[in-house]
């Protein structure tokens, strides 16, 4: 068995790493000439679409999965006329999109903050008169990591956002008083079987994630909702949601067809990692325990990090390092820390916070 990965960043690097202890060598396609994920495993570059360049992929794959959701459909649908690709398109197409994305949520009865599309200045001041101040107005596509975005609390910083990102498709979302933000993830197999992880605890600092903990407590009707999602979309592969918490009900932010951030703490934390499940499902092979071990946190590093000395010198921290070169705003590396209760690991996170 035989791997492709579209993307060469971290999460196709620590794709990579879980498959090669199964005996599965993977091959990275990404258009730039050094990614980190080739650090680690073969390399294809080529831009996407470039289809000669993308044979080749297939000539060295039997299956193809992603790494990040910005891969074109249309190359993920030509791919997928020769060689099997998962998760499968589709999942692409809604997740591209924050306007399909929100309307797929709402079609399975999936509570989500109000939103309302965006093409021009009246539909922008039509879409602040129904969905009121505060809000968040998003590009509708290529947002991440808090890019294309800005929250709108008065009249005026409205002005000021529509002059930032006018001009392109839009969405307003309704500003959500959350009590915490929280993130599902779960691998189906190809035979419909699921692995779901527990429930993990997420901490932004401007727009990206800073740290996660896991188990965290429960929230209802996200295991449903989430299970839901992935039979729609005869899902395969490792899928992450992420869902505020209002008052003890979930609604959906947004979803992410591939392993996720929140999910890094599975590679210390957890039975069987996001990352080898992943694997194994795209693999067609069977799932492996989703189970916490302990109590686990993880830390990003964005931009710089700490001197790894200092890391290392933390009983109980996991050092994972992406081989990029630091600067601002990137995720270059991230630290896991596995205890058995949750006293001890808040306790370890503060040291290296």
């Amino acid at each position: 068995m035989k791997l492709g990965i579209l993307g060469g960043g971290q999460l196709g690097r620590m794709i990579a790493l879980a498959a090669h202890p199964l005996g599965i060598p993977c091959t990275v396609y990404d258009p730039a000439p050094d990614p980190c994920a080739g650090q680690v495993c073969d390399t294809i570059r080529g831009e996407f679409d470039d289809h000669q360049s993308l044979f080749r992929l297939v000539q060295a794959s039997d299956v193809v999965t992603f790494e990040f959701e910005n891969v074109p459909v249309e190359t993920a649908r030509w791919l997928a006329e020769r060689v099997p690709v998962f998760p499968p398109p589709r999942a692409l197409e809604v997740s591209q999109d924050r306007f399909v994305e929100k309307s797929f949520f709402r079609s399975l009865g999936i509570p989500t903050p109000p939103f309302a599309a965006i093409e021009s200045r009246a539909d922008f001041d039509r879409a602040i008169a129904e969905v009121g101040l505060p809000a968040v107005l998003k590009t509708r596509r290529f947002g991440y990591d808090g890019k294309g975005q800005a929250v709108l609390r008065t009249p005026a910083e409205a002005e000021a956002a529509w002059e930032s990102l006018g001009g392109r498709p839009l969405i307003l979302e309704g500003f959500v008083p959350f009590r915490r933000e929280v993130s599902t993830i779960a691998a189906r197999g190809r035979d419909g079987s699921l692995a779901v992880y527990p429930l993990t605890e997420n901490e932004h600092r401007e727009g990206m994630l800073h740290r996660s903990l896991a188990p965290a407590a429960p929230l209802p009707e996200v295991e449903d909702h989430h299970r839901r999602v992935l039979e729609e979309l005869d899902y395969v592969g490792v899928l992450a949601i992420e869902w505020f918490d209002v008052g003890g009900r979930a609604v959906a932010n947004e979803m992410a067809p591939r392993v996720h951030n929140s999910g890094h703490w599975t590679i210390d934390g957890a039975v069987t990692s996001q990352f080898e499940n992943h694997v194994r499902a795209v693999c067609g092979w069977p799932l492996g325990s989703p189970a916490a071990k302990g109590h686990s946190g993880m830390l990003n590093w964005i931009g710089t990090h700490p001197p790894f000395a200092t890391v290392l010198r933390e009983p109980l921290a996991k050092l994972h390092w992406y081989g990029k070169e630091p600067r601002a705003r990137r995720k270059i590396g991230h630290v896991t820390l596995n205890a058995a209760t949750a006293p001890e690991r808040d306790a370890a996170l503060a040291r290296l916070d």
